[in-house]
């Protein structure tokens, strides 16, 4: 027991002495280097039906669609971690770092804006983390055994989270963004 706590220290102790400057912060900022795509067609169908396909490349379902102001809104998808690579939400190494280690969810919204010659088609990419209220009785103990309250004789008890969690805004997702413009400018050719 001694050796492996022993080696878990050593490992940890090198990896920080190791990572050091060198390595890249978590969370980079991505500069937004892309404005909406243009795309020079009268086809507001195609233009749209276009754009709902590659949403559904990442898979994000649709929760709103409304042609007449423009707009398709995903529902919030919960982003992929290190161990689900298969998943398109989460875009780079640092960011699926991050969802493995912390509840993360996003949400896309596509704007389509006409013009005189064609339509201009944007995309905001919102993330949240998850903001737990004190403990959460997750396992299956922690749900049938509280911490904190005496014993009872209900045998009808709440079986979960206390609470329902709350979401905090981590701002636009610049990363998605841009790999969802890409997508969209190689589909609209």
């Amino acid at each position: 027991m001694r050796w492996c706590l022993l080696t878990v220290l050593t490992l940890a102790l090198g990896y920080g002495l190791l990572g050091g400057c060198a390595t890249t912060p978590i969370s980079t900022q991505y500069p937004r280097t892309m404005g909406p795509v243009f795309v020079s067609t009268q086809n507001e169908e195609l233009v749209w039906e276009r754009a709902v396909d590659v949403l559904h490349e990442y898979p994000f379902y649709v929760a709103r669609e409304n042609k007449l102001a423009g707009v398709i809104e995903t529902e919030y998808k919960v982003g992929s971690g290190l161990l689900e690579p298969w998943h398109k939400e989460t875009i780079g190494h640092d960011a699926r770092l991050e969802s493995s280690l912390q509840s993360i969810r996003r949400k896309v919204v596509i704007n389509v804006r006409r013009d005189n010659a064609g339509y201009f088609v944007d995309v905001e990419a919102y993330k949240e983390i998850e903001d737990l209220e004190g403990l959460a009785a997750n396992s299956a103990g922690g749900a049938t055994f509280q911490e904190n309250d005496p014993l009872r004789r209900d045998y009808s008890l709440v079986v979960g989270q206390s609470a329902p969690s709350g979401w905090i805004s981590k701002g636009r997702d610049f990363a998605l963004e841009q790999d969802i413009l890409q997508r969209l400018q190689v589909a609209y050719r």
